[in-house]
């Protein structure tokens, strides 16, 4: 099993800041990742004092990708070196956006894999995922996402 406590995010997700939208693993299955993600002023789509819903989409998307990313990893790689994976967004198939947090709150992205075909070069899954901020859903959305492994 993955110590989420050894996990610094960074080392299995390509983005870098000003770009990650994730600071946090706090559950993580084959078919299910919750992820906390702290709004700051600095963040690049935040604009007066909202986290835009730009933001929410990506936070949705790289949380989405450590369901997926997750089987590419063996459980005692905390750092991410046995693999490098690139993934990309193919659809959003539906999305709801009720509220946008502002800066200073942290949301919690809760997301579920409804599907998976996978190759020989890549995988492509559907996946379910929610955001909150506390009890009060903020969005959701259904979304496809690519996943590749790069040698």
């Amino acid at each position: 099993m993955i110590d989420l406590q050894k996990i610094d995010i960074s080392d299995f997700l390509p983005h870098r800041k000003p770009f990650l939208m994730v600071d946090k693993v706090i559950n993580l299955t084959d078919d299910y990742v919750e992820t906390l993600f702290t709004i700051k002023q600095d963040c690049i789509l935040v604009d007066e004092n909202q986290f835009l819903e730009t933001g929410l989409i990506e936070n949705a998307a790289q949380t989405c990708s450590a369901i997926v990313g997750k089987s590419y990893f063996d459980d005692d790689d905390t750092k991410g070196e046995k693999n490098k994976l690139i993934g990309f967004i193919s659809a959003i198939k539906k999305i709801t956006v009720f509220d946008c947090p502002n800066v200073g709150q942290t949301i919690t992205a809760k997301a579920k894999l409804i599907s998976r075909f996978d190759t020989d070069a890549y995988s492509i899954c559907t996946l379910q995922c929610k955001t909150y901020e506390h009890t009060t859903e903020l969005a959701s959305f259904e979304m496809n996402l690519v996943i590749q492994e790069v040698n």
